[in-house]
């Protein structure tokens, strides 16, 4: 009898050893395990003390010791920071702890089911489940993984213990989650041509090298694609980090300097906030198409509806080639022939390049041979001073249509084209573009999250001067012999006038060419310049407006004299106050209708465009503009000096 008290002695010796060791190390399932077994042991070896009768004296001492461990163990458990429970194989509970009969029950009767708690489980799966593999369940907005082991009493009887670890924290952390970011040397190629042949490829090597030491630093996984185009996958509290940092890779490529005249710059974009890899990826792409499309050099963050720019402080440098032209041309030309008639849209209150582009490109699909109507509202201010020449001529009578009218005509075979806008929010009818089925979009701004979804064809180039210039390129190859009426030609000449303010901002080769292209077309330039001659009244507007503005930062803001009734005005003081030494940018204000317009201008350091998109607006680096609703002209200037103070902040 004594060599069977010694061998029990020596297993829960054992046991309490294993215990502790587990306990050690940290490993909850194996000393639940250990626990349980301490529990049978010392039970069995009470009750063999008890049945031998041993001396009275000794079965005392082994029963309070029996007791001790047990109510010591027990409160242990019962105290246990996570919810535990043992159940029958039926699934009634025999026993729980605090904080499983606290979290997880509050039915105060101890006899109940495990099936009651955890609704829509299958208790096979749950019990039979691998004990290295927890099931994960949604409990009473938690997240839990459960833990099953099989365990067996002295009356034979199959029971498990189970517990359950609260993992909600994995869903909201961003620490274990995985963002993907797609980096992309905007204008590799260029830089390099612009540089001595021998030191290229030390250019090259020297924007690799960095690109991958800022992946090191992020512990990110990287892998170049292309020769310009890297995918890397980086924790979500990394980029957290990067946003605060205002991606300041950007800085570091602009400022690499090997003997090259034009600067590096990145494009990228980073998906984050979703499930899986697959649709952080497509977030990623989106986000990048966005920073290209805005003119690259600035990193775009897509974090499901929402989108955070960085960057974009690099002036646009022109970087097309016809053969884009050419092939939108040809795919415009299939698609005008394919439909059974054409309705050209533009842009609310459409200014000279939209209505230019819009005219010029209806001529174009006349000559094809196909019904062609362009879309106008009530609201044509800006454009008023040209519509007079154009109602002169009746062969445009039955050109213009309203979007009401449209949209009762447009069916499946209607194609609308959109001109001078690709933001939902700016075009001049959205029940005209939801309800066409073909849709194609030319446009010359920069890229905004609120794009027109479904286009069959889009030709958004940032670094055309205009979309008239695009519509001059696009008519060159829709036609064999394009001809056009004179006042076709100035339309699209004046839309490229406007636009590039005379032939200063954003004037590239290709500006000149369509120019030289209308002018062999009849387009006078002196009749241009007569239609945009101001009149004594106006003049002395914008005198005015010019007198009321207030420098500050090398930024001047403006506001045009109450009876104003023209945006144009706007615009025009805009561009004047650029002509002053010291201003850098300017912003000028304009109440028409209870609605405050704001034209913004710039010469270049400064990005109005980012300005103005703070207050819903938008536009280019240099050329800008907004419109504030049930606002006063005295809060709209707050809300534009608080937008430009974040903009100068975010620059240092």
């Amino acid at each position: 009898m004594k060599e069977s008290i010694k061998k029990y002695d020596k297993l829960i010796i054992l046991i309490i050893l294993l215990t502790l060791a587990s306990v050690f190390y940290k490993s909850e399932k194996i000393g639940y395990l250990f626990i349980t077994l301490l529990l049978i042991v010392v039970d069995s070896l009470y009750n063999i003390y008890k049945s031998n009768q041993l001396q009275k004296s000794f079965s005392t001492k082994i029963d309070n010791v029996s007791k001790y461990l047990t109510n010591s163990i027990e409160k242990n458990i019962q105290n246990n920071i996570y919810p535990v429970a043992i159940i029958k194989d039926n699934g009634d509970i025999i026993w729980n702890n605090k904080k499983f009969h606290k979290e997880l029950n509050s039915d105060k009767n101890p006899h109940y089911n495990i099936l009651n708690i955890i609704r829509g489980v299958s208790l096979d799966k749950l019990i039979k489940q691998d004990t290295n593999i927890p099931h994960r369940i949604n409990l009473k907005g938690k997240i839990y993984d459960v833990y099953a082991q099989k365990i067996e009493f002295v009356d034979e009887k199959e029971s498990f213990i189970i517990y359950f670890n609260d993992v909600t924290y994995l869903k909201s952390s961003t620490a274990t989650k995985e963002s993907i970011m797609l980096i992309e040397v905007d204008n590799l190629s260029d830089v390099v041509k612009s540089m001595e042949d021998d030191n290229g490829p030390l250019l090259v090597a020297e924007v690799e090298r960095t690109i991958n030491n800022y992946a090191s630093n992020l512990g990110a996984m990287i892998r170049k694609y292309e020769s310009n185009k890297y995918v890397l996958s980086v924790s979500n509290k990394l980029i957290e980090e990067q946003i605060k940092k205002k991606f300041d890779i950007l800085d570091a490529i602009r400022d690499i300097d090997m003997g090259n005249k034009i600067d590096v710059t990145l494009s990228i974009g980073v998906g984050i906030g979703e499930n899986s890899s697959a649709e952080n990826h497509s977030y990623a792409v989106t986000a990048k198409e966005l920073a290209l499309g805005r003119g690259g050099d600035q990193a775009v963050v897509k974090w499901k509806e929402k989108i955070s720019f960085f960057g974009g402080n690099t002036k646009e440098l022109e970087k097309r080639t016809r053969v884009r032209a050419r092939v939108v041309a040809r795919a415009l030309k299939d698609l005008v022939y394919e439909s059974s008639k054409i309705y050209i849209m533009g842009h609310k209150n459409p200014d000279m390049d939209c209505f230019g582009s819009a005219f010029g490109l209806s001529s174009a699909i006349k000559q094809l041979g196909k019904e062609c109507k362009i879309i106008l509202g009530n609201d044509n201010r800006n454009i008023e001073f040209f519509m007079e020449e154009v109602k002169s001529h009746s062969k445009y009578d039955d050109l213009f249509i309203s979007a009401q009218e449209a949209v009762e005509k447009i069916d499946k075979e209607t194609l609308v084209i959109i001109v001078d806008v690709h933001n939902s929010n700016y075009v001049q009818d959205i029940e005209t573009v939801n309800k066409a089925q073909k849709l194609v979009i030319i446009d010359h701004h920069r890229r905004s999250p609120d794009m027109i979804e479904g286009a069959l064809l889009n030709f958004i180039e940032i670094y055309a001067s205009s979309t008239s210039e695009l519509v001059t390129e696009v008519v060159q190859y829709m036609l064999d012999k394009p001809k056009l009426e004179t006042i076709e030609a100035e339309a699209l000449l004046a839309g490229i006038f406007i636009d590039t303010k005379n032939f200063i901002f954003k004037t590239g080769v290709r500006t000149f060419e369509a120019a030289s292209f209308l002018r062999r077309l009849g387009a006078d330039t002196i009749h241009i310049k007569k239609l945009f001659s101001d009149d004594l009244e106006n003049y002395i507007k914008k005198a005015e407006t010019i007198k009321s503005a207030e420098v500050e930062n090398n930024m001047a803001i403006a506001t045009c004299p109450p009876e104003t009734t023209e945006i144009v005005l706007a615009a025009q003081a805009a561009d004047d106050l650029l002509n002053i030494t010291g201003i850098q940018a300017s912003f000028v204000f304009v109440k028409i209708e209870g609605e405050i317009y704001i034209s913004a201008r710039s010469l270049g350091d400064i990005n109005v465009q980012v300005i103005l998109e703070a207050l819903g607006g938008g536009g280019h680096m240099t050329m800008a503009g907004a419109k504030l609703s049930d606002l006063t002209i005295a809060q709209a200037k707050e809300k534009l000096k608080k937008a430009i103070k974040n903009y100068l902040k975010e620059g240092e």
